[in-house]
């Protein structure tokens, strides 16, 4: 069984040089691509457990429940939005700049 540290290094690399620009590359593109699957199932729990408390609150008519069920799906879409966001910011700087921080093929 592999440990924590034998898969990063997999991902990484055994030892990434922060001085060149693939090293800065795969570190930012392991980042983001974590990021935004941790956002992603975040997004998903969000929603669910918005839209539970929508309905439940619609339900027992409470307006206080159906207003927090609201704000939960709301926060979550904005905050998902900022972290895609994200994404596409720092792809748009690989195009401007031509580094090659994703990691991906040049």
């Amino acid at each position: 069984m592999k440990s924590l540290a034998d898969i990063g290094s997999d991902f990484i690399g055994t030892n990434p040089n922060l001085t060149t620009q693939e090293g800065v590359g795969k570190i930012v593109s392991a980042i983001i691509a974590g990021s935004l699957s941790i956002a992603g199932v975040i997004l998903l729990f969000l929603l669910i457990g918005g839209g539970i408390a929508i309905i439940s609150g619609a339900g027992n008519s409470d307006p206080k429940t159906v207003e927090q069920g609201k704000k939960a799906t709301t926060s979550a879409l904005i905050g998902f939005i900022v972290v895609f966001s994200a994404y596409w910011i720092v792809k748009l700087i690989e195009t401007i700049t031509g580094l090659n921080l994703m990691g991906g093929t040049p």
